[in-house]
């Protein structure tokens, strides 16, 4: 099966979560009670959050995942669709939906905890019915690694054999087996994702190009390594390009990386080369951190088109 000439469509298999965040000044030490600014309860998990950003950048986004039978699900359901997203493939399964507790520090740095919950009764057959389903309409397929690892690897083998790109975010990341970088077409790790993933320490561009070097080297298409304000390097087996950040304040960087993948696979799903593809996608992440929350911060492709305009790169 190969996607029709016609179809745009992202297909996002990942986890959606209820993001409950605590905004304080500084992060609590360990034992520590530390009093706070401000919380918010919002749509989030790492997938949701890439389904979002395909959606707000105008794309045919599909979601495939699981919620639970509790009061945060209608919650859920009812913001993915708000954002354009399907959730035709989003199972309702009995017990709590996934929870992230999330705490921001007033630099904008985070910690997070997830519990998977609902997360976990994703299963094969769910994936292949959606696949089925949606590889007609769609042209990319986009997956993370907060549901089990198994099920993530399924997920691309079907994927690559329903002819779509698949796009890996390999967060949060794990060890992952060597069978499935050959099925890869694009991984997108940061600076320390790449690290964990490589054992070769990413802190700048030339860092980076080496640890794109040892995805490639295992058959991966592409290694898109991101670099926060360093911007972010893109390398195949036989090139490497560079690509500048963009200046912003940042404010809360939570769901800066679900933004950029999202983005990424909207942009290249609709047509976009791989240059301008990889721009647009900096800049909805950099838009992204400007403002608080997971889903609430994420632009509209409006938004990212004057930023693009109006804001100058980092060099």
């Amino acid at each position: 099966m190969t996607p029709s000439d016609s179809s745009t469509g992202v297909l996002i298999i990942g986890s959606i979560n209820a993001d409950l965040t605590t905004f304080s000044t500084r992060l609590p030490a360990p034992g520590e009670t530390l009093l706070g600014d401000d919380f918010s309860l919002v749509l989030g998990g790492k997938g949701a959050n890439q389904a979002v950003a395909a959606g707000r950048a105008g794309g045919q986004a599909h979601m495939v995942g699981c919620v639970g039978d509790d009061t945060f699900s209608r919650m859920l359901l009812d913001d993915l669709t708000t954002s354009g997203v399907g959730v035709e493939n989003v199972h309702s399964v009995p017990g709590p939906s996934g929870i992230a507790h999330i705490r921001v520090d007033a630099a904008g740095e985070n910690n997070i905890v997830v519990v998977p919950l609902a997360n976990d009764a994703l299963s094969a057959d769910h994936i292949d019915a959606a696949i089925a389903d949606l590889a007609p309409r769609c042209r990319v397929m986009l997956t993370q690694l907060e549901t089990p690892q198994k099920l993530t690897l399924h997920a691309i083998r079907r994927s690559r054999e329903a002819g779509l790109t698949v796009i890996l975010d390999p967060a949060p990341a794990a060890t992952l087996d060597d069978s499935i970088w050959p099925l890869v077409d694009i991984v997108t790790p940061n600076e320390t994702e790449a690290t964990l993933l490589t054992g070769i320490r990413v802190t700048d561009a030339a860092t980076a190009v080496e640890a794109g070097r040892w995805f490639t080297a295992r058959g991966t298409g592409s290694a898109l390594i991101t670099l926060a304000a360093a911007g972010a390097v893109l390398v195949t087996a036989d090139t490497v390009e560079y690509f500048d950040a963009l200046r912003v304040d940042v404010v809360d960087s939570t769901a800066a990386g679900d933004t950029f993948a999202g983005y990424l696979g909207a942009s290249l799903a609709a047509g976009y080369d791989s240059t301008d593809a990889i721009r647009r996608a900096i800049a909805a992440g950099a838009l992204t951190v400007t403002r608080r929350g997971a889903s609430p911060s994420i632009p509209t492709s409006a938004d990212v088109a004057a930023l693009m305009r109006s804001t100058p790169t980092v060099r």
